[in-house]
Formats: structure tokens, sequence, C-alpha cells
């Protein structure tokens, strides 16, 4: 009687396992449904699209403010005048993609992908752009002030006329890139690597961190405002780029 009540008892207990493995195979059905749902929802302020798959998508003038773009691909889809302010767009991808007059304003960017993008005129004040890796991405005329774009990886970038003021570019790489005119009122340019850029027509006698040696690498002339303490390199007027 015993080994059979001990033999019942395994087979109840076995019965157990079973029944609850089946219920967290389904809850995790369902979550991974959940998850794929979300990728279906309409655009609206605060959707998750998390690590979806957003290309080639026609969003101009969306209200997506406070959006979750995490991992998200964004590459050729057009959010020309799209709200998107505190929008994360953490690690996403947006090759190719357009936010021209976008409201990005506190949108969290860090470690982004961008190339050949467009964010001429947005508003990318205060927002997070720390460890992006912008390559030949025009921001021309773009809102950046206050904005934190430390030890960001931005080649060939055109920053003309853009707001810069108040901007970290701490460590940040800018090869060749295009500042002209752009304002830079109190923006930190320590560290920053700045071979060839071009700085024709700016103001950089406000800029924190500028050392001789960065300014030496750079191209700029006469209308070259320079801190005090700082004379124009040798090389200055650059030639063609």
């Amino acid at each position: 009687m015993g080994l059979e009540t001990h033999r019942g008892l395994g087979v109840v207990r076995s019965g157990k396992w079973r029944t609850a493995f089946a219920v967290a195979m389904l809850g995790l059905i369902a979550i991974n449904s959940a998850a794929l749902a979300e990728c279906d929802d309409k655009p609206y302020p605060g959707v998750d699209w998390a690590h979806c798959s957003k290309e080639r998508l026609m969003l101009e003038g969306r209200d997506l403010t406070g959006a979750n773009f995490e991992g998200t691909l964004l590459s050729g889809t057009g959010l020309q005048s799209a709200k998107l302010a505190g929008a994360n767009l953490r690690r996403s991808e947006m090759v190719r993609a357009s936010f021209s007059n976008a409201d990005l304003s506190g949108a969290d960017l860090e470690k982004a992908l961008a190339s050949r993008t467009d964010f001429n005129e947005a508003n990318l004040s205060k927002a997070r752009l720390v460890k992006v890796e912008f390559q030949r991405v025009s921001l021309v005329g773009a809102d950046l002030t206050g904005a934190d774009l430390s030890d960001s990886d931005l080649h060939r970038n055109d920053f003309s006329n853009a707001k810069l003021a108040g901007a970290d570019l701490t460590g940040a790489i800018v090869p060749r890139s295009l500042f002209l005119g752009a304002d830079l009122t109190g923006a930190s340019l320590t560290r920053t690597f700045l071979y060839r850029s071009r700085f024709e027509g700016t103001d950089l006698s406000q800029v924190k961190g500028l050392t001789q040696a960065q300014l030496d690498q750079t191209c700029g002339d006469q209308t070259t405002k320079l801190p005090e303490g700082l004379t124009v390199p040798a090389q200055w007027p650059c030639g063609d780029d």
C-alpha cells in the first residue's frame, strides 16, 4: 500500500508539473503575441514600437510624443515635422530617414545609428545623443541647444547654421564636418576631435575646452572668431576637401 501510495503521489506530482509547464508556455506565447501586436499598433503618442521594423513608412506630421523606438529599424522612414518630444530612440537604426522640422526635444538617441539622414531644422534641444554614430548626416539649421553629444561619432556631418549653444561635444569624434555659421556659444569642445572640420564664418570665441592643438587641425578663415589666447593656424584658409 505504501509503495502504491508513493507511486500514486508521483503520478499526481508529475501531472502537476505538466500542468504548470503548459501554463508557463501559454504565458510565453501570450507575451510574444502581445509583443507582435504592439508592432502592429497604429502610430499614437506613447506607442511602443521597441525592436520593431518600421522601415520606409510615411509618418510625416504624426504625433509620436514619448513613443518607444528603442532598437527600432527606421531606415528610409519619413518623419518630417513629426512630434517626437521625449521619445526613446536608443540604439535605433535610421539610415536615410528624414526628421526635417521634427520635434525631438528631450529625446534619447543614445547609440543610434544614422547615415545620410536628414535632421534639417529639427528641434533636438536638450536631446541625448551620447555615443551616436552619425555618418554624413545633415543637421542644417537644427536646434541642438543644450544637447548632449559626448563621445559621439560624427563623421562628415553638416551643422551649418545649427544652434549648438551649451551643447556638450566632450570626447566626440567630429572630422570633416561643417559648422559654417553655427552658434557654438558655451559649447564644450573638450577633447573633441576636429580634424579638417570647417569653421568659416563661425564664432568660436565663447566655446569651452578648445586648445591650440585642436584648432590647428581645423579649417577657418578671417571671419572665424577665436577664443582669447588662441591664434590663427598657419594652414588657414584651407582648400577644398
